[in-house]
């Protein structure tokens, strides 16, 4: 109500009560409120550690964080507004400052030329659009909506929906990239030399058909980074040095790779940071294979932390018993790493496990690294330490196609993840 009043100098038109419900509330700063605004400022804080004036939406992102909306101030047309219902006559044409109510009841407060909305406020139910519009009334063009939760977005919108770049905050999280038909694509990388560059690979990059072919651990350089990574996102030549390997060395309690002992050493004599990883069995517990993986497995000082590698099907998870004793497992498995190594594992998952199974376990989704499998431009939207981008990327020193990985973050934010999580 507050806002509304502020926007017009002649007498105000009665509000349906219906409508004044719609209006933002004034704010109780109550510890729920103070604890969904820490929430978000902790969410800027990560995404802006996480990146540099390189990456998309780096400066909107700041902005906001420093000054906070600043679209409000923008798109409130200036002077009296005038009730613009009652007056779009045949051969009159609404002109300047004005209120008017849209075909859903919302109340918009804007500029109109020609007959035609372009800009302004448009209060709902659930917050405060501001920014341009369509001639049918609809957002379009640059504009943020501010929700009753907290949540913030700025970006671009197309008949109302989301579309094309933006960034939305939460307290949940912070979504800075691409949106389509209202929902989010993710965060487009662009890829540099300043990054963070690792593969990870297991008996297939060895054998191929009948032959065995070794890996030639001096030579490794990242030279293609797959079909699905579009040119337009690289900067300059891709040519980048690996500077970390994760090897598969166990599966279940049956398992091993073989040639894991020699990739491991090869790594080490050419100055590359290496990690293990333990493929996840359904068909057997978790402690069992906690055990197998530390038993078959070099972990040195240094090392980078231990993996698991959680694939499961719909149909694997029910035949161990269903999500919850899928889980069971797995933090057993954890516990028991992370006790022998004292370093925390890595989870390794794929997007579609994180939309269907992460937010039924609070604990392992904060309480630990993640490494997401999701291949093509579009970055995932959690907190993670790497990102599995491509299955077909191209290594000298490596006959064939090799998983590519990115770490989430620059040299500095490497170096302490270094100091932090290497197994001591």
């Amino acid at each position: 109500m507050l806002l509304l009043c502020a926007c017009h100098d002649e007498a105000p038109q009665p509000v349906a009560a219906s409508q004044a419900e719609a209006m933002p509330k004034t704010v109780n700063r109550d510890s729920a409120y103070i604890q969904r605004q820490e929430k978000i400022q902790a969410e800027l804080r990560y995404w802006l550690e996480r990146h540099n004036v390189q990456d998309e939406g780096y400066d909107m992102v700041a902005r906001y964080s420093v000054e906070g909306d600043s679209t409000l101030a923008a798109y409130l047309p200036e002077g009296p507004a005038k009730p613009l219902n009652t007056i779009h006559w045949k051969g009159i044409s609404r002109e300047g400052k004005g209120i008017v109510t849209d075909d859903y009841g919302r109340i918009i407060i804007g500029r109109f030329l020609a007959d035609t909305l372009v800009s302004g406020l448009r209060l709902d139910r659930e917050g405060i659009y501001a920014g341009m519009f369509n001639r049918d009334m609809e957002a379009s063009g640059h504009g943020s909506y501010r929700g009753r939760d907290d949540s913030y977005y700025e970006g671009h919108w197309e008949c109302d929906r989301r579309e094309g770049f933006g960034f939305c905050v939460s307290p949940e999280n912070l979504r800075a990239g691409w949106w389509y038909e209202g929902q989010f694509r993710g965060e487009r990388m662009q890829y540099t030399s300043e990054r963070i560059y690792g593969i990870d690979i297991s008996r297939y990059q060895h054998e191929q058909g009948q032959k065995v072919y070794s890996i030639q651990y001096r030579r490794l350089r990242i030279s293609n980074l797959g079909r699905r990574i579009s040119d337009q996102r690289v900067s300059g030549t891709v040519n980048y040095p690996v500077r970390f390997v994760y090897i598969k060395s166990t599966q279940g309690i049956t398992i091993k790779n073989k040639y894991y002992a020699a990739d491991r050493l090869g790594c080490l004599r050419a100055g590359i940071r290496v990690g293990a990883y333990h493929f996840f069995s359904t068909k057997c517990g978790g402690a069992e294979q906690a055990r197998y993986f530390l038993d078959n497995t070099r972990l040195g000082r240094g090392d980078l932390p231990p993996v698991l590698d959680i694939e499961p099907s719909d149909r694997q998870i029910d035949s161990m018993g269903g999500v919850e004793a899928l889980f069971r497992h797995i933090r057993q498995w954890l516990n028991i790493v992370e006790k022998a190594t004292g370093t925390k594992p890595i989870l390794y998952v794929n997007q579609r496990f994180v939309n269907n199974y992460l937010d039924q376990v609070p604990d392992l989704k904060t309480g630990y690294h993640f490494w997401i499998a999701r291949y093509g431009e579009y970055k995932p939207d959690i907190h993670l330490a790497l990102w599995q981008l491509s299955a077909d990327g191209r290594v000298a020193g490596i006959r064939g196609d090799v998983d590519l990985n990115v770490f989430n973050g620059y040299e500095t934010h490497w170096q302490e993840f270094l100091e932090e999580q290497t197994i001591k």
